[in-house]
């Protein structure tokens, strides 16, 4: 007879777990989504599923960023990944202002020079360097990779300079093979270039002498690195005096994140606009 009552009392149990649960789904909000529907908040390939990609490619996101930077000595202050995190973070930037782009993985084995002898940047620690051959052989099957994957407009974009012919060299190929389809592929010199005039010129009405802005962590470069990710910057390092036997060429002592953000504004603009003109004249 308990055993009766217990049976009796568990099923009852169940049957008002059953009705609450019911009651609970009732009040659910109509034509709530489930999060898993909600689109990416990623401009980064890397971090979507082949399906997100597949759904923000049919609603017109077809340009994919490759970005270039490079492992290499920047002087004491700054760290080797500096190109990296530089093209990564304002290829994101140049991405969500064009509103229908991606970013790919960037690049950080690019030509440094000579490994033996060492030449360049190789002569000191940490530095990596490939030939050119395999760098726009890197290139070349990643853009054959993105047009298999349904991208349209394929865009190299350089943070470091010395591999600008790799950068052109591949996508001329690939565009006389591909003449015939819809797919480009773009080699935006733009990008490092309004590193080299603009942002230069824009340190020198601030009154900054070329041989305190430098070519290679100097002021311009320390500075755009404090303006893009501050942590790569060894602030305590800058009050010391450094010339190119510690790799730098310039002077970062006077480097703010004020002054590099001249530099992050022209280059995120310029570039945009370079890209819009190159994909409207396919």
């Amino acid at each position: 007879m308990r055993l009766v009552n217990l049976r009796r009392r568990r099923s009852s149990g169940r049957g008002s777990l059953g009705i609450a649960v019911a009651a609970a789904l009732l009040l659910l909000p109509i034509g709530v989504e489930p999060a898993v529907a909600q689109a990416p908040g990623t401009v980064f390939l890397e971090d979507l599923t082949w399906t997100e990609l597949r759904d923000l490619q049919a609603a017109g996101t077809t340009t994919i960023i490759v970005p270039i930077g490079g492992t290499e000595q920047n002087g004491p202050q700054m760290a080797l990944g500096k190109h990296n995190v530089r093209a990564r973070t304002l290829a994101a930037r140049i991405a969500t202002q064009l509103g229908n782009a991606l970013v790919a993985p960037e690049i950080a084995y690019v030509p440094e020079g000579n490994i033996s002898p060492p030449s360049g940047h190789m002569r000191f620690p940490g530095t990596i360097s490939v030939p050119d051959d395999v760098l726009s052989k890197l290139l070349e099957y990643a853009a054959r990779s993105f047009r298999q994957g349904g991208f349209r407009d394929i865009v190299f974009l350089e943070d470091s300079g010395g591999y600008e012919m790799d950068l052109k060299s591949v996508a001329d190929r690939l565009n006389r093979e591909w003449a015939a389809t819809p797919v480009r592929v773009h080699a935006v010199m733009e990008y490092y270039r309004v590193t080299q005039t603009d942002y230069i010129r824009a340190l020198e009405k601030q009154g900054y002498s070329d041989a305190e802005i430098g070519t290679h962590a100097g002021l311009a470069d320390t500075s755009l690195m404090l303006a893009v990710d501050p942590r790569l910057v060894r602030t305590e390092r800058l009050k010391s005096p450094v010339g190119p036997a510690d790799g730098v060429h310039g002077d970062p002592r006077r480097a703010s994140a004020e002054l590099g953000q001249l530099g992050v504004d022209a280059i995120v603009a310029q570039t945009v606009a370079a890209i819009k003109k190159d994909v409207s004249q396919r």
